[in-house]
């Protein structure tokens, strides 16, 4: 990917834990390297293909002078937000934020703090087999679409699924959706949890009957075993009702442990 650098644009802002230096101001210094394809840019010479850093810049100056906070993690973390949320061409940023002769009680020229933010690839499962199935799952991709600095970008058709594992109860309805988010696989397993107990989701049995089924796929290419979370998920090989709608909107990905795409496993397991 290639970069777009602001060094040292300097802005006077309001922002600190002392009471005087929301009131008086001071100056910050920030530097950000944007991470853009600017490839069309570059052949075309039109400016649709990139990110102007000047609006950038001022896009910068304008969120930090019309917000307060008390930490510069907050700054920082905000101001990210801001850029992805503004500049959709952005795919990945390092913002820092310095605070030139912080009140530490010392001798000190600068302080700062630097963030590395991106924006993530996510493929999601949905499930239900209680009630009005169809309008869980709609609802629940409603709800993705709206995540703080989410969105979705392509869903499956829903599909009629028998049911896995425990057998004697109602078929399911089943799909996938392709969403793009910043969230954390934490953060973003937390929101499908709440969105599950929204639609009054009980984990009673396990393979049993529910209202809504929520499981991270995949995200980019990332390994992650912990108590809480599986990615990539651990059974979705073995699962027809996950790899046919996952096919289906994206054949191509290739799984990060087994090293096979999707359309590969998913015709393995039709054998």
């Amino acid at each position: 990917m290639d970069t777009i650098y602001i060094k040292d644009l300097e802005v006077f802002a309001n922002h600190g834990v002392y009471p005087e230096e929301n009131k008086l101001g001071q100056k910050f210094v920030i530097s950000a390297d944007l991470s853009v394809d600017v490839r069309m840019a570059g052949l075309t010479d039109e400016l649709e293909y990139s990110v102007n850093y000047g609006e950038v810049s001022h896009t910068i100056q304008d969120f930090l002078q019309k917000h307060t906070f008390k930490l510069i993690e907050a700054a920082a973390e905000g101001l990210a937000a801001e850029l992805f949320c503004r500049y959709s061409l952005i795919r990945a940023l390092r913002l820092e934020i310095q605070k030139p002769w912080a009140p530490v009680g010392l001798p000190l020229r600068t302080v700062s703090v630097e963030i590395r933010r991106s924006r993530h690839t996510v493929y999601i499962a949905l499930g239900s087999n209680m009630g009005d199935k169809m309008a869980y799952l709609k609802e629940a991709v409603e709800k993705l679409s709206k995540l703080p600095g989410s969105s979705v970008k392509k869903v499956s058709d829903f599909i009629r699924t028998e049911p896995y594992g425990v057998t004697e109860q109602d078929e399911f309805l089943n799909g996938v959706l392709e969403m793009e988010t910043l969230l954390t696989p934490q953060e973003l397993l937390a929101q499908l949890h709440r969105i599950e107990a929204e639609a009054n989701r009980e984990r009673i049995l396990r393979w049993g009957p529910r209202t809504l089924d929520l499981d991270i796929l995949l995200y980019d290419q990332e390994v992650i075993d912990t108590e809480e979370l599986h990615i990539p998920h651990i059974d979705m090989q073995n699962r027809d009702f996950v790899l046919v709608p996952l096919s289906q909107i994206a054949p191509w990905v290739r799984h990060p442990v087994l090293n096979r795409t999707i359309e590969q496993l998913r015709r393995e397991l039709d054998g």
